[in-house]
């Protein structure tokens, strides 16, 4: 009888344990496709934001190789660029080799701009009397002005203009401010040429600011 007991225990035992099997099982299939999907979704949209920025970065170049053409032909007094003045265009490039950084600098500065190069903030155009700012993003991939925060003071900053003339501009200052300050926008600059560079500081929340002034 005891035999018949122990029996009818061990199989009972037996079958909760193969239930608990399958549950084991069941549940680790559950969070391999929950895994799988959230794999498969970071990678789609990690896929989008790569060709986006890599179209963004295809423009800002075309922008640089217009703004090449248009000032080869600038001294051709029969040459006008077909852009209206109400809308956006190329006023010059700005170069820090330090950085390897190279970009158009667009006339406006809007959210859909600055997700094609650097845009101007503030300011004249380039190369002329007072602050010119301009402002670009901050990416983890390192395009734009993502790269600011390795200058240095003295270090130098060449501006383009329309005419394709440059002027190189050395760093004096260099500090954060908080997103809602907007003195480094300053326009009285004792008639001398100032280029300021602005982005965002991704960690906490302020804006990196860098001046340099015409050598």
């Amino acid at each position: 009888m005891n035999q018949i007991i122990d029996f009818k225990g061990y199989k009972k035992a037996n079958e909760n344990i193969n239930n608990s099997s399958t549950f084991n099982n069941q549940k680790y299939k559950i969070l391999f496709i929950i895994f799988s999907a959230t794999a498969l979704l970071f990678i789609i949209i990690l896929f989008i934001k790569v060709y986006f920025d890599n179209k963004n970065e295809e423009i800002a170049k075309k922008l640089t190789n217009s703004y090449s053409i248009s000032t080869l032909y600038s001294t051709n007094s029969t040459y006008t660029p077909e852009v209206q003045s109400t809308e956006p265009f190329v006023i010059g490039i700005i170069k820090i080799d330090k950085i390897n950084l190279n970009y158009s600098i667009l006339s406006v500065s809007n959210n859909d701009l600055l997700d094609i190069s650097v845009c101007r903030f503030a300011g004249p155009m380039p190369n002329e009397v007072g602050n010119l700012c301009i402002a670009g993003h901050n990416y983890v991939d390192y395009k734009y002005f993502s790269r600011l925060n390795e200058l240095e003071i003295n270090d130098i900053i060449t501006i383009y203009d329309l005419n394709g003339n440059s002027i190189d501009y050395s760093i004096y200052e260099m500090y954060e401010a908080s997103a809602d300050d907007t003195s480094c926008t300053f326009q009285d600059t004792n008639n001398t040429k100032i280029v300021t560079l602005i982005t965002c500081n991704n960690v906490n929340g302020k804006r990196l600011v860098v001046h340099a002034r015409a050598i």
